[in-house]
């Protein structure tokens, strides 16, 4: 498997305005046309609140801002100071010595005639005939920095297109150029100190972009007010959803400006709330999306809300330098200012701004906590659930000084307020067709890292029962084999899908178990909110919801409707809201979450409701299914584990340091403490590796232990499917989808296995971590012969797949055909042969891929002489549980179907090898000759003694010596 970059957060930020902690800024950059004055010494402004810079100790006495665009750079200094927006210095452009005369524009009454104004952080005039809507701008709010904030607000239900689903967050501004206003993206990426010279190679380098141009319409004649019909910005295309939607439908499809209106404009003090509804067409009208939520794919609708929004005037907010160790998501930039730095960049961690009512209290109420509100479409028997969800987090509080930091609300039925307004963080509830389960999405100051609002969106298909289509998955697979990732991952294009795909030809063991792959650069904006937000998290929350279901059924005699169910139900749902607050906590993933307890303990409640079920709730955490024999524990989480307390010490105590530099020695002390093994972290772009604890879907601190539980519990519930259902009165159709939840489950444990080969252990400590480790070390040999063992028994060998035959006829399809269940046409039974053969190739090619070959290798130069596992002892394993039958003749005179497939496929992966077909290292492909030429004197010996063999085993080995015949002959022949 080729590694490829994780994906790239847009990391946006720039110098800081008015913020007494914060890192030199910007606000007001008056555009420097031939009529703007430059502020100098004689003309001076009130004093503005200091800034941090971070190299400084002490607050600067003026803000600076480097100018990006100036026509005369030669000869204007680029850093200018701020202006002082308690009195309006009105460029002299606009008053009077504009291009265009105000004259040339119509009368700003004319304009507004027969509109409704609202007032709020800016003023909208809404004109019910027309539709449309004008924006009023103040002198003193152009080039001045605003959030934007945009969001699906209705999707389709599907394909990755759902309400609620986050698209753009961006800095900008307004900028008028002559008799246009410029609505420009500000660039926040690249900084340097006030009064460096390099601020005029900035400017020159990096721009700011300058999305629309919007004829001015009038301007006040006594206000100087700025008047535009917002119709030219927000019924675009501004967040680019006409190339979203070509993607993920795989049909393109076009904004028509005839079907596109405002849906609904709200003013508040801080922010402006506005809704567009667009029509989009598809110009392929021969072959449409096949969509099955809309009556026509042809056309479709969907509502975006924009929201335009201030940046806090909060001169209390002191960015926290982030750490490595302690996984925040970050406000990065890069800082030009100084050349002895070894890294350029500086880093913030995302957080709330939280300060204490009494600072030297150990533990005080926050001045103004984080509260959320659950929305009234919240279904009732839910609503306990949820809030259980928040407030878990108060215990990790605590011990960062704040009582209550964190509190949730009930809105009423008949709350005046609106949900998407800025100021309210709601927990809402979605409906789609395929969706996924929750995502966390938050608005965050680009220039500090503050956080200042998020939402939780719950998709309510988390009770609906599974309905997988691994069936379709295997026929597709022996027609195509390239198509099934994305037929896995969902049908046509998906958000998760099409962009997340490996670029190999054949799929990988891991991204069929439901771990997508390591995202490229490459990615679209939506596609990387996507991930951020973990939007893709429910494709596989989905499948382990449901095969914790069935485990309640096979195992307790659960039925859907009984308290039990309930009670799995409740906590499931507490355990996904904990973990989108966290991530709207400023909270990355951590992929080693799920390694505090040993096996034997994840079903003791007296230790999981004290200590935890897991170190991180912020891992992706299957439901804990209890080995036969053992009394079941919780199934997920009740309280944060200990590295959520950790990391909210790290990213929310208070410090009494002066600015961010300050606080450097209390945060590594805090650190310093990630080599304890509860506060190990792995996030995103540590899964898709070598270390094999870190994963997602996983449990316990011995993983393979825990994957043998698994796979055993997995033969049993074959075993009792096959006796107990269908129930009377069902179709066998329900049996077939439970038997492929079950083989999933199955396939996700043997990868988990498969990583102890070649595996090695990643640490963050840094050098001198109090017992600390080397970042890398060797999984012990023994743990990897372990795991071969238990691939030899589960996947291998002859009776690793026993199924009674009249089960296997009893998986029949559904055969309804409407639309939301296309009807599977083509083969009726189930393809078990294939099923079978698509696992055990996959884990072969895992064991024998080109990269655990070179790891196996370098592995050996990282060992000491005899403790590691080496190449040969892996291709003589393998050969040896995979050609029993002939190695060792006399255990068995038959060779089933099962085997000789995998059989046919080990030759095939060897054979490539020797002829250089695939890309491995040179002792492998020697092995590889090696075996070929050990394997052909097994068969000539196994042939000339037995004359036992069915027709089938006979022809099987006399073709498999001619094809290793060949095979010799041929290298021997290319050199």
């Amino acid at each position: 498997m080729k590694r490829l970059p994780l994906y790239i957060v847009l990391l946006q930020s720039l110098l800081f305005v008015g913020i007494k902690p914060a890192i030199a800024g910007i606000t007001s950059i008056p555009p420097l046309s031939q009529s703007t004055e430059i502020q100098t010494e004689d003309n001076p402004l009130q004093k503005p609140p200091g800034v941090w810079v971070l190299q400084d100790d002490k607050p600067q006495r003026q803000p600076f801002v480097w100018v990006v665009e100036d026509v005369k750079a030669a000869r204007q200094p680029f850093l200018q100071p701020v202006k002082d927006e308690k009195k309006p210095n009105i460029p002299e452009h606009i008053a009077t010595k504009n291009t265009t005369k105000q004259a040339d524009l119509q009368p700003f009454h004319e304009v507004v005639k027969d509109t409704t104004k609202v007032e709020g952080l800016y003023t909208l005039y809404t004109q019910k005939d027309t539709g449309k809507i004008y924006l009023e701008i103040k002198p003193q709010q152009l080039n001045k920095n605003f959030l934007g904030t945009i969001t699906m607000e209705s999707g389709i239900g599907e394909r990755g297109i759902y309400s609620g689903m986050p698209l753009q967050d961006f800095l900008f501004y307004f900028r008028r150029v002559n008799n246009n206003l410029h609505f420009v993206v500000r660039n926040v990426n690249f900084r340097t100190r006030p009064g460096d010279p390099q601020a005029r190679s900035l400017a020159r380098s990096f721009s700011d972009s300058v999305l629309y141009a919007l004829p001015i319409k009038s301007i006040h004649p006594q206000r100087q007010t700025i008047l535009v019909d917002l119709g030219d910005l927000l019924l675009s295309d501004v967040p680019g959803l006409s190339s979203h939607l070509s993607a993920m439908l795989s049909v393109p499809y076009q904004l028509d400006s005839k079907k596109s209106h405002f849906g609904g404009a709200k003013a508040f003090p801080l922010n402006v709330e506005i809704e567009s509804v667009y029509g989009f067409s598809s110009s392929n009208s021969t072959n449409p999306a096949n969509l099955s939520t809309i009556p026509d794919s042809r056309a479709l609708t969907l509502r975006v809300r924009y929201s335009l929004s201030e940046l806090p005037k909060n001169s209390n907010y002191r960015p926290r330098l982030a750490d490595e160790r302690v996984g925040y998501f970050i406000t990065a930039y890069q800082d030009f200012s100084s050349d002895d730095r070894s890294d350029p960049f500086v880093r913030y961690i995302n957080r709330w701004d939280l300060e204490k009512q009494d600072p030297n209290a150990p533990l005080s109420p926050p001045k103004k906590p984080i509260v959320f509100w659950i929305e009234n479409a919240v279904p009732l028997e839910y609503r306990e659930a949820i809030k259980e969800g928040v407030l878990m987090w108060n215990q990790a509080f605590e011990k960062a000084g704040f009582k209550d930091a964190i509190q949730v609300k009930q809105m009423p039925n008949d709350a005046k307020w609106d949900p998407a307004d800025v100021r309210y963080n709601t927990i809402r509830w979605i409906n789609t067709v395929d969706g996924f389960f929750a995502l966390g999405p938050s608005r965050v100051n680009p220039l500090t890292g503050e956080i200042l609002d998020a939402d939780i969106l719950v998709d309510a298909s988390f009770v609906r029962r599974l309905k997988h289509e691994y069936r379709n998955l295997i026929q597709q697979h022996q027609t195509q084999p390239t198509s099934l990732l994305s037929h896995m991952m969902g049908t046509g294009g998906n958000l998760c899908t099409n962009e997340l795909r490996q670029p190999e030809s054949q799929p990988n063991l891991a991204s069929v178990v439901g771990i997508a792959s390591p995202v490229p650069s490459r990615l679209s904006p939506l596609s990387q909110m996507a991930i951020e937000y973990d939007l893709c998290y429910g494709i596989e929350a989905v499948n382990q919801f449901a095969i914790g279901s069935l485990a309640l059924s096979l195992f307790q005699n659960t039925s859907p409707n009984s308290d039990q169910m309930k009670e799995y139900i409740h906590q499931y749902l507490r355990l996904v809201i904990a973990h989108e607050v966290g991530h709207t906590l400023g909270l990355r993933h951590n992929f080693r979450g799920s390694t505090l307890l040993q096996p034997e303990e994840l079903n003791n409640t007296t230790v999981t409701q004290i200590r935890g079920l897991t170190t991180s709730v912020m891992d992706y955490i299957p439901p804990n299914l209890a080995p036969q024999g053992m009394q079941q524990g919780d199934y997920f989480p009740a309280v944060v584990g200990p590295y959520d307390i950790w990391a909210i010490q790290y990213g929310y105590t208070p410090t009494n340091a002066a600015h961010p530099i300050a606080e450097k020695p209390f945060l590594d002390e805090i650190a310093r403490r990630s080599a304890q093994p509860e506060l190990a972290y792995a996030t995103d772009e540590d899964l898709f590796d070598l270390d094999p604890e870190v994963n997602a879907w996983d449990n316990s601190n011995d993983v393979l232990r825990y994957s043998q539980w698994q796979l055993e519990n997995s033969r049993v519930m074959w075993d009792r499917l096959h006796k107990r259902y269908p129930k009377t009165g069902e179709s066998y159709a329900k049996l077939s989808e439970l038997f492929d939840a079950v083989f999933l489950h199955y396939l996700r444990h043997t990868y988990y296995t498969t990583k102890y080969i070649g595996g090695q252990s990643f640490s963050r400590n840094h050098a001198g971590d109090p017992n600390g480790r080397l970042p890398f070390e060797p999984v012990p040999v023994e743990k990897q012969r372990q795991a071969l063992a238990t691939l030899e028994k589960y996947i291998f060998a002859a009776d690793a797949f026993n199924f009674p035959p009249d089960l296997l006829n009893k998986l029949a399809p559904s055969r309804w055909r409407h639309w939301g269940s296309d009807v599977m046409l083509g083969r009726l039974d189930y393809p078990i042969h294939d099923s079978i053969n698509m696992m055990q190739s996959m884990v072969l090619k895992e064991l024998l891929s080109g990269d655990r070959l070179i790891r196996l290798r370098d592995i050996e130069l990282k060992s000491q002489p005899g403790t590691a596992l080496t190449l040969p002892e892996l291709f003589d394993t393998l050969q040896n549980d995979i050609w029993t039958e002939v190695i060792q003749p006399n255990k068995r005179t038959e060779i089933n179907s099962l085997r000789r497939a995998l059989q046919r496929e080990h030759l095939k992966i060897l054979t490539a090898m020797v002829l250089r077909n695939s890309s491995v290292p040179e002792d492998a492909r020697t092995l590889a000759w090696y075996k070929l030429r050990q394997l052909r004197t097994h068969l000539s010996r196994t042939l000339s003694r037995s004359n036992k063999f069915d027709e089938y085993t006979k022809a099987h080995l006399e073709e498999t010596r001619d094809r290793i015949e060949k095979t010799l002959n041929a290298q021997i022949q290319s050199r």
